[in-house]
Formats: C-alpha cells, structure tokens, sequence
C-alpha cells in the first residue's frame, strides 16, 4: 500500500509564495513520483507541472516561469514551488505517483488560494 502525504498551501495574497510537499510511505518500490496537478469546480484535473522519463520536467504554458517542481528521491517527497501566486491558480492541488504501468497513486489535495 502507497500513501502520497500532502502538506503546504493555503491563502496567499497575489504576487505571493508557496511550497507544496508530497511525501510517498507504505510499500515504495519501483514508485516514481512524476508530477502535481490541480483542479477547480467543475473542471477536469490538469496536469501543471511534471517530470519526463528523460528526468526534464514540463510545465503547463500558465505556469511556466512562475512554479518550480522538483524532488529528493532519496527521501522519496516531491515538491512545488509557486511563486508570482495569482487568482486564476486558486484549486485543489494534487500530487501523482506511479508504478509502472499498473498502478496509479494520488495525494489527498490541498487547497490553494490566490486572493486578497
């Protein structure tokens, strides 16, 4: 059994910063944490920021120059720096873990608010 544990996030003010956390426990082998996305009411998931099996990462064109992901692997936890915060990137946060391709794995989302 895999738990992805979330932690950061918040209320911010526009122009503001954040670090979101996901710390991978249970069963660890063979996991890879590859990613964050977000979504908002009535809105499909989005992938905002993610890792390439190359080990390049990828950003959503919204996000690009203003969040940062990154990760220890040797302590298994992921991380999202937000910086520049602004309303339209207030959502549920959520971080992904996969094995393989047979198992899927998500954090239990956090919110995030850009807002005065």
């Amino acid at each position: 059994q895999v738990q992805l544990v979330q932690s950061g996030g918040g209320l911010v003010q526009p122009g503001g910063s954040l670090r979101l956390s996901c710390a991978a426990t249970g069963s660890l082998f063979a996991i890879n944490l590859n990613g964050w996305y977000r979504q908002v009411p009535g809105k499909q998931r989005e992938l905002v920021a993610g890792f390439t099996r190359g080990g390049g990462t990828n950003y959503s064109e919204s996000v690009k120059g203003r969040f940062t992901i990154s990760r220890d692997n040797a302590k298994l936890t992921m991380y999202l720096q937000m910086n520049d915060l602004k309303p339209e990137d207030t959502a549920v946060y959520y971080c992904h873990a996969d094995r393989g391709p047979w198992y899927d794995y998500w954090g239990q989302g956090t919110q995030v608010t850009g807002s005065s």
